[in-house]
Formats: structure tokens, C-alpha cells, sequence
């Protein structure tokens, strides 16, 4: 499948009323007579982070198809959160993997948007490995934070709040 401009749409459309619209703020520090830097304020999201918007996305386009009754990621935080809020919304069972260093704020967090969080390995990588065991004794479908074409689509609704703030935005800078 190609990704495209139409997916990015569609992400927005299934985001209505979930993803906040965040706007743009000057950063002064590091704008100047030639350029003028703005920062996204995706820290505003219900969630707490833009990752909601990837997650949500993913998960009401699998539950619209219909067979979708569980789901698991990995995450230190902000991916799962965003799963947790999403899967909650319409009822699904979220199993949320996390590496035992996660702070536990995050891990509240998470359990405060209805998820059940797994603590599993010492880094990344490891929680990872737990979550795929998840999925295949369980049978529930495991939600990437970044490698998924529905993912990034609810990502890029970003980029299309900014052009419509910015239309001339010569640059957008994703720090990854």
C-alpha cells in the first residue's frame, strides 16, 4: 500500500472531537529578524502528547472493520496512554507493555486510561519482545507506536494543522 495525502484525511476526520487542535507558539529564543521558529503545543492532548492521535486513529479504524476485541502495545509512556485512551473509548481490552524502569507516573498513567499494564524487561526492546508473546497467545492485535500506516497518517494530521496556521511555512522539523 502506498501512504498518501488521503489517509492523513481520513485520520482527521476519525480524530474529530478526540484530538485537540493545538496551535502554534513563537519560540522568541531562537527566532529572529529572518526567521521566525514556532513550536506545536501537542503537549495540550488529552493524553498529554501527539501520540494519541496515531493511536486513536489505528484503533477506530480497526474497530470500524469489526473484528477487533483486544489490543497490546509497547510503550515507556506516551504511545501508551494514547492506546489506553483510545481502546477504552469504545470499550476494547488494552494490555500495555512497559519496561520495568517506566516512571511510575506514566505507568498510573497509562492504568488510569484503562489499560493493563505488564511491566517486562529492563529496556525497550524487551517489553517489545513480552507484548508480541502477548499477542500471539492472546489473539489480540498489537498496535506499533511508529512502524504502521494508520500510526503515522494520525501523526501527519499534525502537519496539516500547521499549514493551515502557517500556510508559508517554509520547514517543519519532527525531532524523532
Amino acid at each position: 500500500m502506498e501512504f498518501t495525502l488521503g489517509m492523513i484525511l481520513e485520520a482527521r476526520e476519525r480524530l474529530k472531537g478526540v484530538a485537540q487542535r493545538t496551535g502554534l507558539v513563537q519560540f522568541k529564543a531562537l527566532s529572529d529578524e529572518h526567521s521566525q521558529i514556532y513550536l506545536k503545543t501537542e503537549d495540550l492532548q488529552n493524553t498529554g502528547s501527539f501520540k494519541v492521535r496515531g493511536a486513536y486513529n489505528k484503533i477506530m479504524k480497526r474497530y470500524a472493520e469489526g473484528d477487533l476485541h483486544a489490543v497490546v502495545a509497547s510503550s515507556a509512556g506516551n504511545h501508551a496512554q494514547g492506546v489506553a485512551f483510545a481502546a477504552s473509548s469504545v470499550g476494547v481490552k488494552s494490555t500495555i507493555v512497559m519496561p520495568r524502569s517506566t516512571p511510575i507516573a506514566k505507568v498510573s498513567a497509562t492504568q488510569g486510561y484503562g489499560a493493563d499494564v505488564v511491566l517486562a524487561g529492563n529496556i525497550y526492546d524487551e517489553a517489545y519482545a513480552k507484548a508480541c508473546e502477548i499477542c500471539e497467545a492472546t489473539g489480540a492485535e498489537f498496535i506499533h507506536p511508529f512502524d504502521d500506516e494508520d500510526v503515522m497518517a494520525g501523526q501527519g494530521t499534525i502537519a496539516l494543522e500547521i499549514l493551515r496556521d502557517l500556510p508559508f511555512v517554509d520547514m517543519i522539523f519532527v525531532p524523532a
